[in-house]
């Protein structure tokens, strides 16, 4: 087969692009993740609730979540709703993710409700602006003059508060200092804007939601109290977040929802909602047939449109067994699975793919995971291999907030659902992780 197919189905599996809604590429992994369907878990409260409601989003990062919003954007559209999406980190994001605070957040929601909301009355956001610009001017070292500035660029300048916070460190405190004081006017303001936006929306939409996604990227910081820059963002100031005069969904880190404050997240946000991985093995160890056979979909569904003919057992793999091996290495990881591949396609001049390739790209990803995981670390791994469960620690979470430990889901025989974790497969042939295992099965 061509180096010409070899580049189509390279870039078929873009691991760090999520599949827009309707994409004929998406395999409903529904069942294999635990019945997890976020048109119900989080679009029926939008649709049927009377007040504006505030929800979280969790899982691992690149399980899907972002496919799964973009879906629910989709559907919520379908039923009446203006949708204003946006990624708060990523390429054109307005976040970092190493340096993250609430007022970026804020800055970012303004930004792209202005951008979404193209029919409302600016004047109370650029009213806000223009009391504080001077102050603003002042931190930026520039001259510009507000009131000689046409609308649309006035407008700009709220994009260009949230660019420099993202992309100039040595800006970005300075400019949270002179917002953090006016938040509560901010937000007057930015209410003031939404209900005249709500006013002016199309004949056949009835509602706002706002979606606010990769939030979850947030890396955690410990701060000296014990405390962790996550409980300042989505717990100390989450009355602001919330205080937008719209529907809202935002992303969160899957270690938070683990965290000692998940009960004050439920009595905030109500529970938050998480996918899970897609279950390719069962706890026993066993293959799980349906959910490895979803696995193997999304490499199919991503390839067939280049080669309707091929068959991934014979002509895109050189055979079944080192298809499965690259479906078992990710653990129903998705972004895991198009990486591995993906590395396994820099090792071959035509198809198919030999098992040395995936062999290769495994073992170049395992030793990522290897200087991943600190010393004191290896013992917790090893534990969870064990018992399958997961300790309420700052230890746990970070495993799994890198995802290190992965969180499986199902429903048993009474309908209960049933949560176990389980290593990343690739850890455990770390030579680390089984000296580990050894000596706790000895005792040593």
């Amino acid at each position: 087969m061509s180096e010409e197919l070899i580049i189509k189905i390279y870039n078929a599996i873009d691991p760090f692009e999520p599949l827009p809604a309707g994409d004929p590429a998406y395999v409903d992994c529904q069942e294999e993740r635990g019945d997890s369907n976020i048109l119900m878990d989080l679009g029926r409260e939008i649709l049927r609730s009377k007040r504006m409601t505030c929800q979280l989003y969790a899982g691992h990062r690149g399980a899907g979540k972002s496919t799964e919003l973009l879906r629910l954007k989709q559907n919520l559209e379908s039923q009446g709703c203006f949708v204003v999406y946006f990624a708060a980190i990523g390429e054109d994001g307005d976040i970092d993710p190493e340096d993250a605070q609430y007022t970026d957040i804020l800055l970012a929601c303004t930004r792209h409700l202005l951008e979404g909301l193209t029919a409302a009355d600016p004047t109370p956001l650029l009213s806000w602006l223009r009391d504080r610009w001077n102050a603003f001017q002042e931190v930026a070292q520039t001259e510009i003059q507000f009131e000689s500035l046409d609308i649309g660029a006035q407008i700009q300048q709220f994009a260009n508060l949230s660019t420099s916070i993202r992309a100039v460190p040595s800006l970005r405190q300075a400019i949270r200092n002179q917002v953090e004081p006016h938040t509560v006017t901010l937000l007057q303001a930015l209410n003031e804007f939404i209900a005249d936006g709500k006013n002016k929306l199309p004949p056949d939409r009835s509602q706002l939601v706002v979606i606010a996604d990769n939030l979850d990227r947030i890396v955690p910081i410990r701060q000296d109290d014990g405390r962790s820059n996550h409980d300042d963002i989505f717990l100390d100031r989450s009355e602001q977040l919330k205080n937008l005069d719209c529907h809202l969904v935002y992303t969160i880190p899957i270690s938070m929802v683990y965290s000692n404050r998940a009960n004050d997240l439920k009595d905030t946000y109500g529970n938050p909602e998480l996918l899970p991985m897609i279950m390719v093995q069962l706890p026993n160890g066993e293959l799980y047939e349906p959910g490895f056979n979803k696995v193997k979909q999304v490499i199919a569904n991503r390839v067939n449109p280049f080669a309707p003919e091929a068959d991934l057992e014979t002509d895109i793999f050189d055979s079944a067994d080192t298809l499965q091996k690259l479906c078992l290495a990710s653990g129903g990881h998705v972004r895991e699975l198009l990486l591995l591949m993906k590395e396994a396609l820099n090792w071959v001049d035509d198809l198919p793919i030999p098992a040395k390739a995936i062999r290769r790209a495994i073992t170049e990803t395992r030793d990522t995971y290897r200087r991943t995981v600190e010393k004191e670390q290896w013992s917790a791994l090893a534990n969870v291999a064990k018992s399958l469960s997961i300790e309420n620690d700052e230890t746990h979470r970070s495993l799994l907030f890198r995802s290190c430990l992965m969180e499986y889901r199902y429903f048993d025989d009474h309908d209960e659902m049933q949560c176990w974790y389980d290593v990343h497969p690739l850890i455990k042939k770390i030579p680390e992780f089984k000296d580990t295992v050894v000596q706790l099965k000895t005792g040593n």
